[in-house]
């Protein structure tokens, strides 16, 4: 009696912990199954009283989707089953269930973290690859009752141990555990308690070499696993570990003859239980790892674009972290050196970046007492230190070199490559240039960087971009140095702005000579502009000779400059072959222009042929201009032919073209032909076209079935379609039913935009139904505050703005500051303003400083004065700097224009009207200089 009372108990208890977990989870039990992918009658009778004790692996689902303890309702289950199976008793054997453990304490290396006051480590999506399929496999089989290992062999980082954690997944919900073998040592761990491993754990040998290759106890752990693996009455168990192919060569080896062999047992245990995994990801992996970064996975998106090249997706994620981690923890010297180059990579310098260069360029960095400090080794110390690996084989700083070119013996022989490298070069890590890039982005470099660039580098490109960046920033002095250095190596842009210089002072002739050499460098541009100042100066024939040179060097633009001379001319041959090699350099209007001069001659074959040629290359671009062209003129016919040909090509987007023109043109039959040839071929946005063909013409059935069609082929925007055309019907109730669906199925921004529809038409009632709909979305919320606003209910709208700024609007925080401040509630305002500053909003802090000027508070202006500068953002500093000097302040101007020069978005008018001779790095005004 009293055994079936404590059993009657612990049911309960159970029951009792499930409807306490539902209802703080805010589910209905229906959602709950979908969950925890049981069924609706499982989940229903592990609730209801007079039903039997649920099974283990309902209460583990249950748990895992309730967020409750499974350990104490497994017990509780077990105590209400009478059971008194090994693997639900008191002693459990070692380890703990697979939902209790996080990934990164098995070892997974964290890729992120993520925001909040305790950032929390965060995993990417997962990408399954075809090593994924053979793991899962054996954690089903696993799952079926057989015993099972594999050990991943791979590189570092290359995602073992995630595929691992990946592939064990489906075993949380069936209650098995998960032992790590760690304390005191791995191996002393694994041997102590591999014989107290009950069924349904998988034993996590991560780092397998710690255990199989241990001098002492390796062989014994390798037979202990084999014992566990063959024993029938401690199945199922899973067995996974991880080993770097070096390791896995050595156990594996056979040792040579007469010789000794430490890894008999582990090289037995492996045999047939190893997988290799690749280094990297192919086309297809890398393919699903853009649909996962466009779905808003940012970490992936952010190593997609460091590692879209090479596909060491994992790698990269894996070393990310580390790398970061080094730079901010750095020395001073290691740190400056980071920083010199990652202001290279930022403002335009290649790759490979000089040692000499990186040196010299860090001192400025290092604070006073830094650069004190220094001994004579801390340049070899720092870059040594810069080199040494994290995850993935990255390094913060790596020695580097280009590669050698390699070209055949007897082939002709061409002027060397200019290099920006003489002596030792190193590669800034991807990840940390891309960090570089966003936290340094507003700051200038200092002295020693521009000087070290000055001296040191070679490559007209890296001195041509470092010109721009000195002068877009106002340094206008090492602008025009670096330029110098820059023409005299060769760089066109660079002899071409010279050369505008010398034509501004007049100097004709010495402008003439830095055009040529910029033509001679391959700035074919150039040319046109030095033709462009002989026909000024009165020059024709020059001109034209140059304008011939750059046509000559295949300049799409003087091709068409050509064209049209020789239009004008009367010259229609010579016209044409300039126009048609314009358009072969990528003027596509050249093509246009061409087919003008064809059809004014009425060389229709020829324009027949220019069609064709086009369709063949595939330029629907072109096609479509010149289709346009037809259409205008009034020629249906010839613009239909025009598509049609595109059509034959294989472009069945010109088919909806092609039936939109139909249409326009009254063919409706026609139109409706091809728009049912583009949804044969599998495209159904053509569904809406042609059943709004037939909505036209009062085929209100067809429509409706079409309509649907697009529907079932799940696009949202035909369910408002066929609601409107049912609304039209005077068929309200099938209107709101598919209005509902929408509300339904959508995210809210399609709600949004419904309500908004209703709105418009002046449904009110129903626009703030659907607004209501999507309450959990700030966007909506703050609609429907309007909405509240311009029906007079200023209570009601500031309810909304409320919780649309509890959700994180800051939108709304600012309109209730409004609201209140028209209320006169100046104290009230501040507060909410304040609380939309925290998002970091200049302007609210801009608006906060002139709220406490205007209370006479100038202390605490100039702290939201302050706080808005600190966010570097280049307007609102520009903002700032001319309010301090309407108020008469032109020191604080000064500094305020002195910062916004330093992020190079300040108006090139406004920094020389301020600053005639530029500023010195340090953001001082430069001194007149010759």
């Amino acid at each position: 009696m009293h055994e079936e009372s404590s059993e009657l108990a612990a049911l309960i208890e159970l029951r009792k912990r499930f409807a306490d977990g539902l209802a703080r989870a805010g589910l209905n039990k229906t959602q709950l199954a979908a969950r925890a992918e049981l069924g609706r009658t499982t989940v229903q009778e592990a609730f209801q009283a007079g039903k039997p004790a649920p099974s283990a692996e309902t209460v583990v689902a249950l748990a895992r989707v309730l967020r409750l303890p499974d350990q104490q309702l497994l017990d509780l289950r077990r105590v209400a089953a009478r059971e008194n199976d090994p693997a639900l008793g008191k002693d459990h054997g070692p380890g703990k269930p697979i939902t209790e453990w996080d990934p990164h304490d098995l070892e997974v290396h964290p890729a992120g973290v993520g925001s909040g006051i305790v950032p929390q480590r965060v995993l990417p999506g997962y990408v399954p690859r075809g090593h994924d399929r053979i793991l899962t496999d054996a954690a089903l089989e696993a799952a079926q009752g057989n015993s099972r290992m594999l050990v991943l062999v791979g590189t570092s980082s290359t995602g073992k141990t995630r595929a691992c954690w990946e592939a064990i997944q489906p075993l949380e919900t069936r209650g098995w555990r998960l032992w790590h073998p760690f304390d005191p040592t791995r191996a002393e761990a694994a041997l102590d308690d591999l014989e107290r491993v009950v069924p349904r754990t998988v034993v996590w040998l991560n780092e397998a070499q710690h255990y199989l290759g241990n001098p002492q106890l390796g062989e014994r752990i390798a037979a202990a696993v084999h014992s566990l693996l063959t024993q029938p009455q401690r199945r199922p168990v899973l067995v996974l570990g991880t080993l770097w192919p070096e390791y896995a060569d050595q156990y594996t080896a056979l040792p040579p003859a007469g010789s000794p062999d430490p890894h008999s047992r582990v090289r037995e245990l492996l045999a047939g239980r190893t997988l290799t995994i690749p280094d990297t990801f192919d086309q297809d992996a890398l393919r699903s790892v853009a649909v996962l970064a466009q779905d808003g996975d940012q970490l992936l998106a952010d190593a997609l674009t460091r590692a879209h090249a090479h596909g060491r997706i994992t790698q990269d994620l894996a070393g990310a972290p580390e790398l970061l981690r080094r730079y901010e923890h750095s020395t001073p010297t290691a740190k400056a050196v980071l920083q010199a180059a990652m202001d290279a990579r930022r403002l335009g310098i290649g790759l490979h970046l000089p040692q000499t260069f990186l040196t010299d360029a860090a001192i400025d960095y290092l604070s006073d007492q830094d650069y004190d400090e220094l001994t004579d080794d801390w340049a070899e110390a720092a870059f040594a230190d810069l080199a040494r690996p994290v995850h993935g084989k990255q390094a913060p700083l790596r020695r580097t070199g280009a590669r050698p070119r390699r070209r055949p013996p007897g082939g002709p022989t061409s002027a060397p490559t200019p290099t920006s490298v003489t002596g030792p070069a190193f590669r800034l890590a991807d990840y940390l240039e891309q960090h570089g890039r966003t936290t340094r982005l507003k700051l200038c470099p200092p002295a020693s960087f521009w000087a070290a660039a000055h001296a040191h580098l070679t490559h007209p490109d890296d001195l041509g971009n470092l010109a721009i960046a000195a002068e877009q920033r106002h340094r206008l002095q090492w602008a025009h140095h670096l330029r110098l250095r820059a023409a005299n190596a060769g760089h066109p842009y660079s002899l071409n702005y010279l050369a505008r210089m010398r034509e501004g002072a007049g100097d004709m002739e010495g402008a003439e000579s830095l055009y040529q050499r910029a033509a001679d460098a391959g700035g074919t541009s150039d040319l046109t502009d030095l033709a462009d100042q002989r026909r000024e100066a009165g020059d024709p024939e020059g001109a034209g000779a140059l304008y011939r040179r750059a046509a000559d060097a295949g300049d799409a633009d003087a091709l068409f400059l050509l064209a049209g001379r020789r239009k004008a001319a009367g010259d229609r041959e010579g016209a044409e072959a300039f126009y048609q090699r314009a358009a072969d350099a990528g003027r596509a209007d050249a093509l246009v222009d061409l087919v003008e001069l064809k059809e004014e001659a009425g060389d229709w074959e020829g324009v027949k042929a220019l069609y064709e040629r086009a369709a063949d290359t595939g330029d629907t671009y072109a096609i479509a201009r010149l289709a346009d062209m037809r259409a205008e003129a009034g020629d249906q016919e010839g613009a239909e032919a025009l598509y049609q040909g595109v059509v034959d090509a294989g472009d069945t987007d010109a088919l909806i073209y092609l039936a939109q023109l139909k249409e326009d043109a009254g063919d409706f039959d026609g139109a409706e032909a091809l728009y049912q040839r583009v949804v044969d071929a599998g495209d159904t946005d053509a569904l809406i076209y042609l059943a709004q063909l037939k909505e036209d013409a009062g085929d209100f059935d067809g429509a409706e079935a079409l309509y649907q069609g697009a529907v079932d082929a799940g696009d949202t925007d035909a369910l408002i379609y066929l609601a409107q055309l049912k609304e039209e019907a005077r068929d309200f109730d099938g209107a709101e039913a598919l209005y509902q669906q929408v509300a339904d199925t959508s995210d809210p921004y399609t709600v949004v935009h419904l309500a908004e529809l209703k709105e418009e038409a002046g449904d009110l009632e129903g626009a703030e139904t659907l607004y209501q709909q999507a309450a959990t979305n700030p966007i909506a919320l703050t609609v429907l505050a309007r909405m509240r606003e311009q029906d007079g209910d200023w209570e009601g709208a500031k309810a909304v703005y409320q919780r649309a700024a509890d959700a994180g609007h800051a939108g709304a925080l600012v309109r209730l500051a409004e609201l209140r401040d028209e209320a006169g509630d100046q104290k009230g305002a501040e507060t909410f303003y304040q609380q939309a500053a925290a998002t970091g909003d200049p302007d609210t802090l801009i608006h906060l400083a002139r709220m406490r000027d205007e209370a006479g508070d100038q202390k605490g202006a100039e702290t939201f004065y302050q706080q808005a500068a600190a966010t570097g953002d280049p307007d609102t500093l520009i903002h700032l700097a001319r309010m301090r000097d309407e108020a008469g302040d032109q020191k604080g101007a000064e500094t305020f224009y002195q910062r916004a020069a330093d992020t190079g978005e300040l108006p090139d008018d406004e920094a020389k009207m301020r600053w005639p001779y530029g500023l010195d790095p340090d953001g001082s005004p430069t001194p007149p200089w010759p």
